[in-house]
């Protein structure tokens, strides 16, 4: 009888990190303590083990930290783009210097396996600063794509001011350097509030600012619940609010800007369709769907969490899907072994688990491979309904966890209709050997990131964002500079 082949333990050590009991408010390139000494803690999500208390800002200590970043716009923002450039040098240096440190930290603080943290987050965390740096010096070229030789350019663009940013939890490093490196990049100054599960790797970076000689008060980092980022996005000091997270928060923003001159990007929730065709070279697709929705737990904005399979090969996907989900590692997200971790927070998995109940009761079919799941922290095996509808719940809300609607489609026309027929317009994911088909279908997909036999794939120099209810406005790429310009 042959064996199973079954991997050793290869975790990752938690000594190349040292988290301090608290942190205090980052302001003025300093921490303090909060205004009114509140504090709050931040978990393990693997473990419930508590890893630091962090203080819990209010509407003073935004005060300070606008003030701070309003007094540090002016030399900032005078400074020569190239002088801009070498401080996102330095940081984007000490990133790399500092990277396993940091992927350890995310893990520990967010749940996500370390591979996912040391392979995709942190070298695109600094891939982004290295390409911003870039172009701090070249802003004329990126505005509007005009050129300064043109006469009719007009004049060079100025930054707006002080960007107020709230990131989420799902990729907090990440999310971080998507909003501050173009900012810095175009001599706007920052406060930044991350997301209350998440708070360690923004905390970190702040040390990783004094460490590249970063001018007080260009970046500053208040830490706290929803009212900390409501209070952050309502100071009439602030220019620009740049948001990334659910929808409903999303347009409570959007009421809160309403009627002031404050500038507004929004990335949003998504509800991604992962199209497969029957000539698709379903090996490579297979993995592209595990990628699609598995990756990160499934909470990813951009998951391809509705699967529309054409009917000839609905069961030849299915057969080697349930295959490859058998094969994936739940567990310690500090064993490098580990496909899946834990979820995010206990509120998230409670939402992961009604609407799963849901589509069960909705009368889906549920499947999940056999998997012991660990007895403490918030855990959900990979899961795929078939027999879904339109109409269920699991095809219409955003999940966010490891949660994949199957549908089928007979003809392209089909497919487009039901990828499309969603409020939201974030991502969307084309699988055929056929190029005419997949511009063809890209071109009629409402969603602002289309991938091509191929899912999950960012790179800093190409823009993302979202239509409909998944926001407006781009992150990456030149598109990245035009939120933070003047032009």
């Amino acid at each position: 009888m042959t064996k199973l082949f079954e991997y050793a333990p290869a975790p990752e050590s938690r000594a190349v990190v040292d988290i301090a009991p608290s942190y205090g408010l980052f302001i003025d390139g300093e921490f303090r303590e909060a205004a009114a000494g509140k504090v709050f803690k931040t978990l393990s999500p693997a473990t419930e083990e508590v890893l630091s208390e962090v203080a819990q800002a209010d509407a003073d200590d935004v005060e300070a930290a606008v003030r701070a970043a309003r007094a540090a716009f002016g030399p900032w923002s005078a400074l020569p783009g190239a002088e801009r450039a070498k401080y996102l040098f330095r940081i984007a240096r000490v990133i790399q210097e500092r990277s396993r440190e940091l992927a350890v930290l995310e893990t520990l603080d967010n749940g996500k396996p370390i591979r996912e943290t040391r392979d995709a987050d942190l070298p695109l965390v600094a891939a982004h600063f290295f390409y911003y740096a870039g172009w701090a010096d070249k802003l004329a070229y990126a505005a509007l794509g005009r050129s300064p030789v043109n006469s009719t350019s007009g004049p060079e663009p100025k930054p707006l001011g002080v960007a107020a940013q709230v990131i989420p939890w799902n990729f907090p490093l990440l999310m971080l350097a998507w909003k501050i490196a173009p900012a810095l990049a175009t001599g706007n100054t920052v406060v930044l509030k991350p997301a209350e599960t998440t708070p360690l790797s923004a905390l970190f970076f702040a040390d990783i600012c004094r460490q590249a000689g970063l001018p007080k008060g260009v970046v500053n980092i208040v830490t706290g619940d929803g009212g900390t980022g409501a209070a952050l996005v309502a100071h009439p000091g602030v220019d620009k609010v740049a948001f990334t997270g659910s929808t409903a928060v999303g347009k409570e923003i959007a009421r809160t800007v309403a009627g002031t001159d404050k500038r507004l990007t929004l990335e949003l929730g998504g509800k991604g369709a992962n199209i497969v065709f029957e000539d698709a070279p379903l090996d490579q697709a297979i993995e592209g769907i595990v990628n699609g929705i598995f990756f990160n737990q499934g909470q990813v904005c951009c998951a391809g969490s509705r699967l529309l399979v054409q009917e000839s090969v609905q069961d030849e996907v299915l057969d080697a899907l349930k295959r490859r989900l058998a094969t994936l590692r739940v567990g310690d997200p500090l064993d490098k072994n580990t496909d899946i971790g834990a979820i995010n927070s206990a509120e998230q998995l409670a939402r992961i688990t009604e609407l799963a109940d849901a589509g069960e009761g909705e009368g889906a079919e549920r499947w999940s491979p056999a998997c012991e799941l660990p007895s403490e922290g918030y855990w959900f095996a990979p899961t795929l309904f078939t027999g879904v509808t339109q109409a269920h719940r699991i095809a219409r809300e955003e999940v966010f966890g490891p949660v994949l609607s199957v549908l089928t489609f007979r003809t392209p026309d089909e497919a487009v209709a039901k990828a499309n027929n969603t409020p939201y317009g974030l991502s969307a994911g084309i699988w055929t050997e056929k190029g005419s088909r997949i511009l063809k279908m890209a071109n009629q997909l409402r969603a602002g990131v289309v991938w091509a036999n191929t899912f999950n794939k960012f790179d800093p120099t190409s823009p993302f964002g979202g239509y409909k209810e998944s926001g407006f406005g781009r992150e990456g790429g030149r598109h990245g500079l035009e939120a933070y310009l003047d032009v």
